[in-house]
């Protein structure tokens, strides 16, 4: 019993070094890596101020809820004036568009504050189109008339080529008010759109068309997210970063003026992740847009994670930290090396193997299996992580004689594994609950093999530390799914 509360207690400082501490130090805090960001009292008698776009009568809350009820969780932050197909046909589209090449020079969005409301509607009558007169319009008659056989002569120009597709997605409720004499009500949304893959890492957009036909305006919330397949759901990373790839792709379209067509807004719904409470306004009401090829690509681009390392290591450096090991370290150092076996690297690799498996498996099924659906997917792929890892774990600890190596080997596998996961999917920074959940079953895997080696196992199979590591992981992945990890 000793034994196996000293090597429980080893564990528990592994994990916190491989993982805990690591974690803290990169995530810049726990409120800018929340999934959702805890909810706000939730106001259920009174409606709160909705947004309203000069010139429309229906509006907005400026927030996304996962109930009908008003909780300030996933905040807006591009609003497009303009019919939902136009939004989609700007960010699916990639080639053969019948556009004309615009004289005016690109430039990058001001932020300019615009006011959203009918109020200082004075201040802003010089952003307005003038009414046309008599004269005015003949004038202009004559000059589109000349313009039109200039167009004719000009090369059309390339569409951006940009991966935006049909998403699958939780559902979250938006409240609008269609104007006066109506009541406001809770919809769905319209259209999701991701750039990415399921399984992996993506920008995922909800979009959220106007409810009064007369009024053309998309609301979207947009955000960055990967794929937790420890609770079968997207974790969300920020908004911004997305907020940011949906602005550029929509000044990328040469139809968009930059300057004059996209601007920010502040709608105060700072909340969640690293949302700042200022959105993107896009102005595509007006534009003429005549796709001759239209619809939403059914590919999803791969998530291509650069592996940045530096690997140039000198015998410079190799001279310097034999230079500062002493006799006893370089006894240990020969201990440990003797007490490596083959079966301690095919455990560490076959840990990893079926960690990592699981996330390319997820890629590979998601882009060539187009019959599976994502519920079947993670049903395929989820017992691998959930049985599959502690019952190679046991087998393979079987034929190792040291519990603590079997141990300290298997837990700091999957830790390795968890890093080499996130490192591919570009993550930096995880909320306090993921950090200690990933604690959790670093020291759960790490109990089942060592009660599995042959030490802990020659007087008594299912030992006190194989029985407590296999508790611990079925609590801890069951706590997790049911979300109260």
């Amino acid at each position: 019993m000793r034994r196996s509360i000293v090597i429980a207690g080893v564990l528990l400082v592994l994990a916190f070094l491989l993982v805990g501490g690591p974690s803290l130090l990169l995530s810049v805090s726990t409120s800018q890596t929340t999934a959702d960001a805890p909810a706000q009292p939730t106001q259920t008698k009174s409606t709160p101020e909705l947004v309203t776009l000069e010139g429309s009568e229906s509006g907005f809350w400026e927030y996304l809820s996962p109930t009908k009820s008003f909780q300030k969780r996933s905040p807006i932050n591009v609003v497009v004036r303009g019919d939902t197909e136009d939004v989609e046909r700007v960010l699916t589209e990639t080639d053969g568009g019948n556009w004309e090449e615009m004289n005016e020079s690109e430039e990058e969005a001001l932020p300019d504050t615009f006011s959203l409301t009918d109020e200082n509607e004075t201040d802003n009558e010089t952003e307005s189109v003038p009414e046309t007169d008599t004269e005015t319009t003949t004038n202009e008659s004559t000059e589109n008339a000349t313009d039109e056989d200039e167009a004719s002569n000009e090369t059309p120009v390339t569409l951006p080529d940009l991966d935006w597709g049909q998403a699958d997605g939780g559902t979250r409720y938006a409240y609008v008010d269609p104007g006066p004499n109506e009541s406001g009500y809770w919809i769905t949304e319209t259209r999701q759109l991701e750039d990415g893959d399921y399984y992996g890492q993506r920008y995922h957009i909800r979009l959220y068309e106007s409810p009064n036909e007369d009024d053309d305006w998309v609301a979207m919330q947009t955000h960055s997210e990967h794929f937790d397949w420890f609770t079968l759901r997207h974790r969300v990373h920020g908004s911004q970063d997305a907020q940011t790839k949906v602005e550029a792709d929509f000044m990328k379209h040469p139809q968009v003026d930059v300057k004059e067509d996209v601007s920010r807004v502040y709608l105060d719904n700072r909340n969640s992740a690293d949302a700042d409470g200022w959105a993107t306004l896009v102005e595509l009401a007006g534009l003429l847009v005549v796709p001759t090829l239209v619809g939403i690509r059914a590919g999803r681009r791969g998530g291509s994670a650069s592996g940045a390392t530096d690997g140039h290591i000198t015998d410079r450096t190799a001279d310097a930290i034999d230079d500062h090991l002493t006799d006893v370290d370089r006894q240990r150092l020969a201990a440990a090396a003797d007490r490596l076996e083959a079966g301690h690297v095919l455990l560490f690799f076959t840990i990893v193997a079926l960690f990592l498996g699981v996330r390319m498996g997820g890629l590979a099924l998601e882009r060539q299996a187009s019959f599976l659906t994502p519920h079947q997917i993670a049903a395929i792929l989820y017992p691998v992580i959930g049985i599959g890892i502690p019952v190679a774990t046991y087998l393979l600890a079987g034929a190792l004689t040291r519990r603590l190596d079997a141990a300290v080997v298997a837990a700091g596998s999957l830790a390795v594994a968890i890093w080499i996961d996130y490192s591919l999917l570009g993550v930096n920074s995880l909320p306090v609950d993921v950090v200690v959940q990933r604690m959790l079953v670093v020291v759960a895997l790490g109990l089942i093999a060592g009660g599995a080696a042959k030490r802990a196992s020659r007087n008594e199979t299912f030992n006190d530390m194989l029985l407590v590591g296999t508790a611990m992981w079925l609590l801890v992945l069951a706590g997790t799914l049911l979300g109260y990890l």
